[in-house]
């Protein structure tokens, strides 16, 4: 398996040929090698893809790897939506079969069989189904509207997860979401639909691709950066 020396960090990585796509995504996955994969390319090129990204690479890996959280949420515990963190009341319903979860204009409202507090594990597809709801009803309609704005046009757009990745833009121009997503403040939000409908014309980030961004979010730099500091992952 090839391997890259970036300063103190070995990065492993393994190819993957795609011809449907057009240019190459990175993806990584805790305890695998890297995984770069698209267009047929010899070992020296793939090198300098890796390398190109090896610092992204570098900070995804340190983070995947932190050891999961096993802290308990209650009731004062705070969870992030939209760019804030809500304060979150946990309430003892002993006649449910399952947890729930609801969010009300301030406050998210967990309601447990198990007692007053909830397990990261059983809190996570919750918050995942919520997201993925208000990614359905809000994100979708701001590809709408972006569409509109800047006359840029998508195949379609949809919600699906993704393990390390915000957002892509496929082959066919079609555009997909993690429902995760709905954590970021409202013009991230914006710009990750703008990135991605830009990719339906300039399917690399060359300057062209940039540019395009540009005309449509002045200061998109401002947006990425909060993008990166995520650190979830990336879009491409």
């Amino acid at each position: 398996m090839p391997r890259l020396q970036y300063g103190q960090t070995a990065i492993d990585w393994r190819f993957k040929v795609d011809a449907t796509l057009k240019r190459h995504y990175v993806t990584v996955e805790r305890g695998r090698p890297v995984l770069l994969r698209g267009p047929a390319v010899d070992l020296v090129e793939q090198e300098a893809l890796v390398r190109q990204r090896a610092r992204w690479i570098r900070e995804k890996q340190a983070l995947i790897e932190l050891p999961a959280a096993e802290e308990q949420i209650v009731t004062g515990s705070r969870l992030r939506y939209c760019g804030r963190t809500y304060f979150t009341e946990v309430k003892h319903a002993p006649k449910l079969t399952y947890p729930t979860l609801r969010f009300t204009a301030s406050r998210f409202v967990i309601e447990s069989p198990a007692g007053r507090s909830i397990g990261p594990e059983a809190l996570a597809p919750l918050l995942t189904a919520f997201y993925r709801e208000r990614a359905h009803e809000k994100l979708l309609a701001r590809v709408r509207h972006w569409e509109r704005q800047s006359g840029l046009q998508a195949q379609g757009a949809r919600i699906r997860h993704f393990q390390s990745r915000w957002a892509s833009c496929n082959a066919q121009d079609v555009l997909e979401f993690n429902p995760r997503v709905m954590e970021l403040p409202a013009s991230v939000q914006d710009y990750v639909v703008v990135h991605e409908l830009c990719h339906t014309v300039e399917k690399s980030h060359t300057r062209a691709f940039w540019a395009l961004v540009a005309r449509q979010i002045p200061d998109w730099r401002r947006q990425h950066d909060v993008l990166e500091q995520a650190a979830f992952g990336e879009m491409i």
